[in-house]
C-alpha cells in the first residue's frame, strides 16, 4: 500500500452556459485530474478545480504545487499513513483544492485496495443524498424556467439561488418570482459570495422575510468582523459560513465570533480527512451543515455525496450535487444520474469512480 506516484493532469471541459455568481464566473472546468499509485498496482483518483477569485489557486498552481513540492513528500508513505500526509501538505501555506484532491486520492485508493467504499470507511450512514441545486445570475424569468425544468426532470425541490448583485431589489425580484412560480413545498435558501454590504444583506434579508427562507450563506466579507456580527445578530434564519470557513480553526473563530451559525463543508477544498475534523467540529458544536460545491465535474460530485452520505449530519440536508448537469461532458465512463431528486453513491470501491480514457485523452491540457 505504499505510494510510488503521483500525477497531475490538467483537463479542460466547456459548460453549456456559464455559472455567474457575485465573485466571479465560470465558462469551462479547467480542473486538474489527480491520481496517486501504489506499489500494489493501485490508482486512486479525485478531482482539483481551482478557484483563483475564492482560494488564489490557478490550474497551472496547482500542477506546479503538485508536482514541484507535494508529490515528492507523499512518496514511499503507506495509504494507512493519512495523518503523516497531512502533517506534510500542511507545512505548505494555503493551496487547499491542491491539498483536498490528493487526500481524496489516497483515500479512494485505500477503498480500492481494501474493497470498500469510501463511504463505509468514513461512516456509512446511507447510501444517498437528496440533491439541491444552484442557480446563477440571469433574469427572474430564466431563473424561474431552469428552476422548473430541473425540479421537474430530476425532482430536486431545493434551491440554492445567487444573489449579491446591485441593487439588491434585483436579486430580491428573483427570489420572489422563485417562491411564487414554486410554491411554499420548495425549499429556498441564497448564498452572497460576499457581494454584498452587511447593511445592504439587512434591507435584502427584511424585503425578503416572508419568503420562508432556510438559510442565508456568506451575503457579505467576513474580514468585515464588526458588520458581519450585526448582521448575524439581525437574522431569524441560520447564516452558512462558506468561504470563511477552509479549516477547523476557521470555524471555531467564526462561530464563536458570532459571524456565522452553520457551515458549509467542501471536499474539494478539505478532502476527507480535513472534512471529518469539520464534521465533528460542528457536531460538537451543534451547528448545521451544508455539502457545498465548488462547481465540481462529475468525479468531485461522487466524493462529496461519498462524503456527505457517511454521516447523519451531512445527510440530513440537501447537497449541492448538480451543477456537473451544466457541463458540456465528463470525464467518467458511466455519467451520473439523479432520480427523484436523490444522487446515490456508486457500486465498487473507492469513490466508485472510473476514468475513460478516452475521454481524458481528448480533454486534458498536457499533450
Amino acid at each position: 500500500m505504499k505510494i510510488t506516484r503521483v500525477e497531475a493532469i490538467p483537463f479542460a471541459i466547456p459548460y453549456r452556459k456559464p455559472l455567474r455568481f457575485a465573485s466571479g464566473e465560470v465558462h469551462t472546468a479547467e480542473h486538474v485530474l489527480v491520481r496517486v499509485h501504489t506499489d500494489d498496482g493501485v490508482t486512486g483518483v479525485a478531482e482539483a478545480p481551482p478557484r483563483p477569485y475564492t482560494y488564489g489557486e490557478t490550474q497551472a498552481g496547482i500542477m506546479a504545487v503538485i508536482e514541484q513540492i507535494f508529490a515528492p513528500q507523499m512518496l514511499g508513505l503507506s495509504l494507512t499513513d493519512r495523518e503523516v500526509v497531512a502533517a506534510r501538505l500542511g507545512r505548505t501555506v494555503g493551496n487547499p483544492a491542491a491539498k483536498a484532491a490528493l487526500d481524496m486520492a489516497v483515500w479512494d485508493a485505500l477503498g480500492r485496495t481494501l474493497d470498500m467504499r469510501v463511504t463505509e470507511l468514513l461512516g456509512g450512514y446511507t447510501d444517498r443524498m437528496r440533491v439541491s441545486h444552484m442557480l446563477g445570475f440571469d433574469e427572474p424569468a430564466a431563473m424561474v424556467a431552469e428552476a422548473e425544468r430541473i425540479r421537474d426532470e430530476y425532482g430536486i425541490t431545493t434551491f440554492k439561488v445567487k444573489v449579491g448583485r446591485h441593487p439588491v431589489e434585483l436579486d430580491v425580484a428573483v427570489v420572489r418570482a422563485l417562491r411564487e412560480a414554486l410554491g411554499a413545498e420548495v425549499e429556498l435558501y441564497i448564498d452572497g459570495n460576499r457581494g454584498w454590504t452587511p447593511t445592504e444583506s439587512a434591507a435584502a434579508m427584511k424585503q425578503m422575510a416572508d419568503l420562508g427562507l432556510l438559510f442565508a450563506e456568506e451575503l457579505c466579507p467576513a474580514d468585515d468582523v464588526l458588520g458581519r456580527r450585526w448582521l448575524v445578530s439581525q437574522l431569524d434564519v441560520a447564516f452558512i459560513a462558506d468561504e470563511s470557513v477552509v479549516t477547523p480553526a476557521d470555524v471555531t473563530r467564526e462561530i464563536l465570533g458570532g459571524s456565522a451559525t452553520a457551515i458549509s463543508i467542501k471536499v474539494a477544498r478539505t478532502g476527507f480527512t480535513g472534512s471529518q475534523r469539520m464534521h465533528h467540529l460542528a457536531e460538537g458544536l451543534g451547528l448545521d451543515i451544508v455539502m457545498g460545491n465548488q462547481i465540481d465535474g462529475q468525479l468531485g460530485t461522487l466524493c462529496t455525496v461519498a462524503f456527505g452520505s457517511s454521516y447523519r449530519l451531512t445527510a440530513r440536508r440537501a447537497g449541492e450535487l448538480s451543477n456537473f448537469l451544466d457541463m458540456s461532458d465528463d470525464l467518467l465512463t458511466e455519467p451520473l444520474t439523479i432520480h427523484g431528486g436523490e444522487l446515490a453513491i456508486r457500486p465498487g470501491p473507492g469513490v466508485g469512480a472510473e476514468v475513460d480514457p478516452d475521454k481524458l485523452e481528448h480533454y486534458r491540457q498536457d499533450r
